[in-house]
């Protein structure tokens, strides 16, 4: 991982190279992959990189046919990972860390059913949508300190300041878990990220290793606490479960409590870090469309859902053939390992005309992927959209004429194979 490839040059493609000889791997392809992604969709809707026997599906019809068929098409990818290309492998000494550590169990985005439904339904207990509606002042109250803490400053580094904050803040109430450990779970989060689709080096994911063992050590000490004081929260909650009702009598372990815990944290405030920083980048480079949304809030839901379309969080997740089988005209074998393109087929321009523009205006914006398909649709897609909407009208009010930082900007994204968000976001603005 990690090595340049000659044909792409600040994230641009040579037209002229076959798509057999592009590394989708590459940092720099990772930057920008719509030049790619627009070529995959062209020219092999469906591809087996020959490099790594990987098959990519970019289409949104493709990929929604392969999320509407969970048996065939399975969730249990992480042997494969493991045991994959030099893309996907481990390190040793990463494996060898880890394994002081607690082994999660597969329970939501690496398992199938019926475990991944009982351990979804218990986790949903979490994310009712009653539970999300009831979150409007709180968030609103959460937005507002955020942004007193810097608005006097008449600049901020918005993803740091505010876009990691604002969801870590919420997941990190609502798991039960002390304000003043915050820093540890964006350490802990960002750990996560490495592990789950990081293109690094050696030395940055063992370290990744050491801290996720951090956050399992951190998170045994509260489940523990938990069970014999439980409070109004998910860790008490998932620790006090009745999995009797699901045909099990007993309490779940600490390799199912970390590995819905972990999951949790991540799905709770890395997508929409990104989708927050991203809302006010991609206005910003659109002033007549930020002008609009300025002036009229009204907008703001279906912006909300154009940016989550327009940058895809999830750009990409695996899947595993469970059998042979053909996904449209190309044949599939047992144990192959499966790419889908969310941020391709949130582009596809077969379900959204001139997909490559950003448009608030766009009819059609909340039929996208962003937050998956079928029963592994993210479970936190509707915490997601409340904060979104519940911030944006205040960031707007208290923040006037946004713009972005001179000199201080490189707008790059994070290299990164499943998640997609820019690294930082500098921004001036009047009070």
């Amino acid at each position: 991982m990690g090595k340049r490839d000659m044909n792409i040059e600040q994230g641009k493609l040579n037209k002229d190279v076959p798509l057999e000889e592009i590394n989708f791997f590459d940092p720099q392809l990772l930057q920008d992959p719509h030049q790619y992604y627009e070529r995959l969709r062209n020219e092999a809707p469906v591809f087996r990189d020959p490099k790594n026997n990987i098959v990519y599906v970019s289409t949104y019809d493709l990929i929604k046919h392969v999320n509407s068929k969970p048996t065939v098409f399975s969730n249990k990818f992480g042997e494969q990972l493991r045991a994959g290309s030099s893309e996907t492998q481990m390190h040793p000494e990463e494996i060898e860390v880890l394994m002081t550590g607690i082994a999660p169990k597969d329970t939501m985005l690496t398992a199938d059913p019926p475990e991944q439904t009982r351990y979804r339904k218990l986790a949903m207990k979490a994310f009712t949508y009653k539970r999300v509606l009831q979150m409007g002042d709180y968030v609103k109250q959460v937005t507002n300190e955020l942004i007193d803490a810097f608005i006097d400053d008449g600049h901020c580094e918005f993803k740091a300041q505010f876009g990691n904050l604002l969801p870590l803040t919420v997941i990190a109430d609502a798991l039960g878990v002390p304000r003043e450990d915050m820093p540890k779970f964006r350490t802990w989060s960002d750990a996560f990220i490495v592990q789950l689709g990081g293109v690094s080096d050696k030395e940055t994911r063992v370290d990744a290793a050491h801290k996720i063992i951090e956050f399992q050590k951190y998170m045994v000490e509260r489940i523990e606490e938990k069970r014999t004081n439980p409070t109004e929260d998910i860790i008490s909650d998932l620790v006090h479960a009745d999995l009797s009702e699901e045909g099990d009598e007993r309490k779940m372990d600490h390799s199912e409590l970390i590995s819905i815990l972990q999951q949790l944290l991540v799905a709770g405030n890395e997508t929409t870090s990104h989708s927050l920083t991203a809302g006010l980048y991609f206005l910003i480079q659109n002033p007549k469309q930020l002008a609009e949304v300025v002036a009229n809030h009204d907008l703001i839901p279906n912006f909300v859902e154009e940016t989550l379309r327009y940058l895809t969080p999830t750009n990409n997740m695996w899947r595993v053939a469970t059998e042979d089988t053909q996904i449209g005209d190309m044949p599939v074998k047992t144990n192959d390992l499966i790419l889908l393109r969310y941020g391709s087929g949130n582009r596809d321009e077969g379900t959204f005309a001139d997909g490559n523009a950003f448009d608030i205006h766009r009819k059609n914006a909340e039929e996208h992927l962003a937050f998956g398909a079928g029963i592994h649709t993210c479970i936190g897609a509707q915490l997601a959209r409340k904060e979104m909407n519940t911030a944006f009208p205040i960031i707007f009010d208290r923040l006037k004429n946004i713009r972005f930082q001179d000199g201080k900007n490189t707008f790059e994204y994070d290299p990164n194979i499943l998640l997609r968000g820019v690294l930082q976001l500098h921004l001036e603005f009047d009070k």
